[in-house]
């Protein structure tokens, strides 16, 4: 039940209705590079400094900038001279783009496509179909050519990806023993963010990543060096018809387990994953978790 003091200020629902501003003012940040200027600068800079440097305006820069230290990703110190902003060790960390750990292409990614598509809501679920074609021109069946309507897109949703496993991977991968398997196929594997995780928790096993043609170019191009042995690649399409023939053909014969990373039928999330868990009970308890996640990750396609 709602509390007398929900329903006399409704704090939540103005939460709500504010929250796209606040994701907006961080991607806003992000890309035009506040935080990797005051980064390199070693110290504090003025609003004015900023808004040169980065060629914007004045009046909106130092807007942008009051807006970060309310949401604390800047602090601001107050000198005679006026007011002087720098990094919190948060924006240092994630929101910079040298930081091992950074997030920055993921952000863009939101910024980007994510928002787009959410812009369009409401026609999404009075249609019942993804919105690509309105947000981006592209048919709403070709889930792929929105995220990869150009190479710089693709190549920016590689590494927002990557970033995420970055974080979470290993959390992901660990979430039951996979020592049994030494064979282990990553469907969708991308980049091979997931696939790094998953050798360097499991030293003894090999990875193959099974993604676009396309993808697979990249990823060998920018992501896994070629002296990374345990890692291979199969170019292929993605379609759960010929995912299930790859996996007929040449996964089904030994020991192995799969990871989906996404699916374009969310009727079956984990499908790959439940062939071979009958066999690891360990495994079985942890399945259902695994399924949730999924699921979750299948609605960022909505």
């Amino acid at each position: 039940m709602s509390s007398t003091e929900d329903l006399d200020y409704p704090q939540i629902l103005f939460q709500y209705n504010n929250g796209f501003l606040v994701s907006k003012i961080m991607f806003t940040a992000c890309e035009l590079g506040v935080f990797d200027l005051l980064l390199k600068s070693e110290g504090s800079l003025s609003s004015d400094a900023i808004a040169e440097r980065l060629g914007t305006s004045i009046s909106g820069m130092e807007r942008l900038l009051d807006a970060c230290v309310g949401l604390k990703l800047l602090e601001v110190e107050m000198k005679s001279e006026g007011a002087f902003y720098r990094n919190t060790e948060l924006s240092n960390l994630y929101l910079t783009k040298s930081s091992p750990k950074s997030q920055y292409h993921n952000l863009m990614y939101y910024s980007k496509t994510v928002y787009l598509c959410w812009h369009y809501l409401t026609d999404a679920v009075r249609d019942g179909k993804n919105q690509y074609e309105r947000a981006f021109g592209v048919s709403s069946k070709d889930l792929f050519g929105a995220l990869y309507r150009s190479e710089e897109e693709m190549i920016q949703f590689m590494y927002g990806l990557n970033a995420i496993w970055s974080i979470c991977g290993r959390d992901v991968i660990a979430a039951f023993d996979l020592s049994p398997f030494t064979v282990i196929y990553d469907l969708g594997g991308c980049a091979g963010g997931l696939a790094q995780e998953c050798i360097s928790l499991y030293p003894k096993s090999t990875v193959t990543i099974y993604d676009l043609p396309k993808v697979v170019q990249v990823a060998k191009e920018r992501f896994v060096p070629p002296e990374e042995r345990q890692i291979t690649f199969h170019e292929g399409k993605l379609g759960l018809f010929c995912v299930c023939s790859y996996a007929k053909k040449t996964v089904l014969n030994g020991p192995c387990f799969m990871i989906t990373e996404c699916n374009e039928n969310s009727h079956h999330p984990f499908l790959f994953t439940s062939l071979h868990v009958r066999s690891f009970p360990s495994l079985r308890r942890n399945c259902e978790a695994l399924k949730c996640f999924q699921r979750i990750m299948c609605l960022l396609d909505v």
